[in-house]
């Protein structure tokens, strides 16, 4: 995501030629979409960029609170798999 992202940002400056997959990047960033290349690598979802960003960011949190602390009595199972 990041490199996709930074990627984006050059190509759009000019500093780097803008490949077909850059440009379908920035048009789902534009569109509110998921791109496609994140979408492969990351979880299943349903949910427009905005809303997938917040879920996104929402399971790493969960996943580092039970890294850090060990394993809790209970847990978002849904964070684990698509709903």
């Amino acid at each position: 995501m990041i490199i996709s992202l930074i990627n984006v940002k050059k190509a759009l400056k000019g500093l780097v030629v803008m490949s077909e997959d850059l440009e379908k990047v920035a048009n789902s960033l534009y569109d509110n979409q998921v791109p496609k290349l994140w979408a492969e690598k990351g979880f299943l979802s349903l949910k427009p960029l905005a809303s997938w960003t917040e879920d996104l960011n929402e399971r790493v949190s969960f996943l580092k609170k039970w890294v850090d602390g060990g394993t809790p009595s209970s847990f978002w199972f849904s964070g684990f798999f698509f709903p």
